[in-house]
C-alpha cells in the first residue's frame, strides 16, 4: 500500500478505536504523528485480542503468546499471523487483522521498540488471561497496570528520545500510564465486575482505587515537567488533564466528562 494511503488508513483506524489519543495524536507533527499512530496502532491490535468478549481465555494466550514470538523476530512474518488469527477473522475487528500494516507504518529506526514493548505487553496479557484477570494485591495491580498501561510510557520515552533527544524519566513514564489506566478501571468497575474480573485488590474501597489513581497521576504531572519540546508537550498534557478531570467528575457522583468538557480542555491546553 502507498504510504500516503496507508497513513489515511492509519489516522481514519485511529479515530474508530480511541477516544482519547485520536485528538493528541492528530496534533503532532507529521515523524511523532506517524510513529505515534503506529505504535498505538500495534498495541491496541493486541489489547483488541485481550478485551475480546467472545475468546476464550485459552484462546487469547494462544494468540499474545504466538504474537509476543512473532513480534520479537527481525522480520515480522504476516503469513504465519494470518494463518494464526485465521480462524477469528470474522469476529477480530480490523486493527487487529492489520498488525503488519500498522508496523511497516512506523519509522525504521524506532520500530523495534515499537515491536520490543508491543511484545512484551502481549506476554504480560497472555499471563493475566492465564490469571481470568483476578488482582488479589497491589502488587498484582502493579504488574497488571504495567503491563497495559505503563508499558505504553516507556514505548513514548523511546519515541521522544529517538524524535529530539528529549530524555525523560521511564519510573515516571509508567506512572503516568498507570494514572489512566487507573482511571479506565474506576470508570469500568461495575461493567468488569459483571463480566467476572476483578482488577481492585482485596480489601480494597473504591477509596482506595482512588487513592491508588490520584498517585499515580502525580507521578504523571513529574513525567511531563522534564519535557520541553512543546508540541511532546502538549501530545502528553491532553491525556492526562482529561484523566484528571474524569477523576473527580467521578469523585462528584457524574460517570464521565461531557463532550463540551473534553473540547474545552483540549482548547485550553492548545492555548497555554
Amino acid at each position: 500500500m502507498k504510504e500516503a494511503q496507508l497513513q489515511k488508513e492509519a489516522m481514519r483506524v485511529l479515530k474508530e478505536t480511541s477516544r482519547t489519543f485520536y485528538i493528541p495524536i492528530k496534533l503532532l507533527q507529521p515523524t511523532l504523528k506517524r510513529t505515534v499512530g503506529s505504535a498505538y496502532l500495534c498495541m491496541r491490535a493486541i489489547d483488541e485480542i485481550e478485551d475480546h468478549e467472545q475468546l476464550s481465555s485459552e484462546v487469547k494466550q494462544h494468540l499474545l503468546r504466538t504474537v509476543s514470538r512473532l513480534l520479537k523476530k527481525d522480520r515480522f512474518d504476516d503469513t504465519v499471523y494470518q494463518e494464526l488469527i485465521h480462524p477469528y477473522r470474522a469476529i477480530l475487528p480490523e486493527v487487529t487483522l492489520r498488525l503488519e500494516d500498522w508496523i511497516d507504518f512506523c519509522p525504521e529506526g524506532i520500530v523495534h521498540k515499537v515491536k520490543e514493548s508491543t511484545g512484551i505487553m502481549a506476554e504480560g496479557m497472555a499471563d493475566w488471561a492465564e490469571k481470568e484477570w483476578q488482582v488479589e494485591t497491589k502488587e498484582d495491580l502493579d504488574d497488571y497496570t504495567y503491563y497495559v498501561a505503563g508499558l505504553v510510557g516507556v514505548m513514548l520515552s523511546d519515541i521522544w528520545e529517538w524524535h529530539d533527544g528529549t530524555k525523560t524519566d521511564r519510573q515516571l513514564a509508567i506512572g503516568y500510564g498507570r494514572g489512566l489506566q487507573a482511571v479506565n478501571i474506576l470508570r469500568n468497575q461495575e461493567e468488569d465486575a459483571e463480566r467476572g474480573v476483578r482488577f481492585v485488590p482485596k480489601g480494597w474501597s473504591r477509596d482506595d482505587l482512588f487513592s491508588y489513581a490520584n498517585e499515580n497521576l502525580r507521578q504523571a504531572d513529574l513525567y511531563i515537567k522534564e519535557i520541553r519540546a512543546r508540541n511532546i508537550l502538549v501530545f502528553c498534557r491532553i491525556p492526562l488533564e482529561l484523566a484528571k478531570k474524569t477523576l473527580r467528575a467521578m469523585e462528584k457522583g457524574r460517570e464521565k466528562m461531557s463532550r463540551g468538557e473534553v473540547e474545552a480542555t483540549v482548547d485550553n491546553i492548545l492555548k497555554d
